[in-house]
């Protein structure tokens, strides 16, 4: 089987932001379809994310209009652009995140979403453990079927 790696996905590259950007111009550039993350950069290093969650928790919990490097999330996951498609998906699974920025020797080369993986990826998988004589049809004790969703 071929695996699929990150760089031969058409990655979204939404504009990065300074961490001194004004919360007001990150969200405004999150209003522009289809940008729902925006890396924050300090050169060419990923230093923090923000996303449209990061703006409304901000919206609802305070008046304040801080820079970006006040909400943004830091430390950030990466991945490598020759990552497979597979291991993004679990990164972003274990570490409970739908972005990840893409780098490669330090410098940012796009963002991957959840959405950009989606059509990679089957909507389910199946895990069949036989634990019986091989060829042997029929019903058994120690016969497993599990099935990940």
């Amino acid at each position: 089987m071929i695996e699929t790696t990150v760089e031969s996905v058409d990655l979204r590259s939404p504009p990065p932001i300074a961490p001194e950007t004004p919360v007001t111009e990150a969200a405004r550039t999150l209003r522009r379809p289809p940008v729902s993350a925006l890396p924050v950069l300090e050169d060419e290093s990923v230093v923090g994310i923000v996303t449209e969650s990061d703006i409304v928790a901000l919206v609802a919990e305070t008046a304040e209009r801080p820079a970006t490097r006040v909400i943004m999330s830091s430390p950030v996951t990466t991945v490598s652009p020759t990552a497979t498609i597979a291991d993004a998906a679990e990164t972003m699974r274990t570490n409970g995140v739908k972005h990840l920025p893409v780098v490669s020797d330090g410098v940012y080369r796009g963002l991957l979403s959840v959405h950009t993986l989606a059509p990679y990826l089957p909507r389910h998988r199946l895990t069949i453990e036989w634990q019986d004589e091989p060829m042997r049809l029929g019903a058994t004790e120690g016969q497993t079927l599990t099935v990940v969703d």
